[in-house]
């Protein structure tokens, strides 16, 4: 009963918009404080959920796409891909996506990827014809690639949180991000059939030369990160710290960065990464709720009893993400459920891993999603367009999302092939 009322608090709580480390905290506080716990051992709580050599990882990374929006990355890449594709028909469309798909190897936030690159694309498109509401969705929607393709800050959670190998984690999104991106240029293509007023940008091999130089450096950095943790010669952790010291090198060759500039990126890193951290915080705190209570075991049972068949159990945990998704914040979802899905999995004879990637992918639809969806309120506060038209351009490209779900969940193989190869 005590954990039923500390769940309708936490409803409530996040109902009226109070931040969702918040909302965790104090119906948290409150039951320890009612069943007679002392603070200190909340306290003790918070401290060891956050003090994790994996999620060390999670500020470099941070650093990581800081230095890369910084260092006008996104800029470089956008002007090469618009050099590459702005003869073809609805181009800018999938420019949009392959600036998304580049920038993502170097920033894990879809939030970050939409600020980023939101200014710069959607004004683009609008000048040669695409409607504004088309334009903010597939800038949305791409920005999803992000925190599914590796570095993923939502995949290091998850490894934390499962005890299942980060590289192994990044080696399995790959694939299924790469699927995203062809999906979204599916939806492209289709919107620009009917679409006789968009014109193209023109076309130049001088063009393509000139801003093909100026990004390839960048494209190193995905290498050096990636073939790192891959190639088993770094540790995620290790990984971010040399690809944020190659960025900060980059930003002052390009000149794109001051030392007077440092102290303003440190500080934008550590409150982005204070946010995550008290989330996660909060959450472990309800977390130990729960396990005192038995409730992972309790829903252990439930799961059993409706299935023992790995489908339909994937099934149900993607639709339980894609609901818990559009509420509460997917951090938190994470820390809360992964450790009560992953005994379920393993019972049932899932892989870890293929449950991560799923997780992630489903929760990671949420951020465009109302009434919580975070990229949707970044790019109407941004763009000065109203949240309902994000969505609504954004909808048709929640559609191929899905069905990459759906893939996960009927071909799992598919993500583990990967892994597999490089012998993770």
């Amino acid at each position: 009963m005590t954990v039923v009322l500390m769940l309708l608090a936490i409803a409530v709580l996040l109902f009226l918009r109070v931040p969702v480390a918040f909302a965790f905290l104090g119906p948290g506080l409150g039951y320890l404080l009612l069943t007679g716990h002392s603070g200190g051992l909340a306290m003790r709580l918070v401290a060891e959920s956050t003090a994790s050599f994996p999620l060390l990882a999670i500020p470099l990374f941070i650093l990581l796409g800081t230095l890369a929006g910084h260092a006008g990355i996104a800029d470089r890449l956008f002007d090469f891909a618009l050099a590459l594709m702005g003869k073809v028909r609805g181009g800018l469309g999938y420019v949009s996506i392959g600036v998304s798909l580049g920038f993502s190897w170097m920033s894990g936030s879809a939030v970050a990827d939409a600020a980023a690159l939101g200014k710069v694309q959607v004004p683009q498109m609008e000048k040669h014809g695409y409607s504004r509401r088309f334009s903010v969705g597939v800038v949305g929607s791409s920005a999803l690639i992000a925190p599914v393709m590796p570095p993923s800050i939502p995949a290091v959670i998850f490894a934390g949180l499962g005890a299942v190998s980060t590289g192994a984690l990044f080696a399995a999104s790959v694939l299924p991000a790469l699927l995203m991106a062809v999906g979204l240029a599916g939806v492209v293509f289709i919107w620009v059939r009917r679409q006789p007023d968009i014109t193209d940008v023109g076309f130049s091999w001088e063009q393509v030369l000139r801003t093909g130089r100026a990004v390839l450096l960048p494209l190193v950095a995905p290498v050096i990160i990636l073939g790192g943790i891959l190639g088993g010669f770094f540790t995620p952790t290790e990984a971010a710290a040399v690809g944020s010291l190659y960025m900060l090198i980059l930003g002052f060759a390009y000149r794109r960065l001051r030392l007077r500039d440092l102290p303003r990126i440190f500080v934008e890193t550590v409150m982005t990464t204070a946010a995550i951290m008290l989330i996660v915080a909060s959450a472990a705190l309800v977390g130990y709720v729960f396990a005192r209570e038995r409730v992972p075991q309790e829903l252990a049972s439930i799961m059993l009893t409706v299935t023992e068949d790995p489908t339909l159990f994937l099934l149900l945990v993607a639709l339980l993400m894609l609901v818990l998704g559009t509420v509460v914040d997917a951090v938190a979802v994470l820390v809360l459920t992964v450790p009560m899905l992953m005994p379920i999995a393993t019972e049932i004879g899932v892989d870890p891993i293929v449950l991560g990637v799923l997780m992630v992918l489903s929760l990671m639809i949420g951020l465009l999603t109302p009434p919580v969806g975070t990229v949707l309120y970044v790019l109407s506060s941004t763009l000065k367009i109203p949240v309902g038209d994000v969505f609504r351009g954004a909808a048709p490209f929640l559609i191929p999302m899905v069905l990459i779900c759906l893939v996960i969940i009927l071909f799992p193989d598919f993500v583990l092939w990967l892994p597999e190869l490089l012998g993770l």
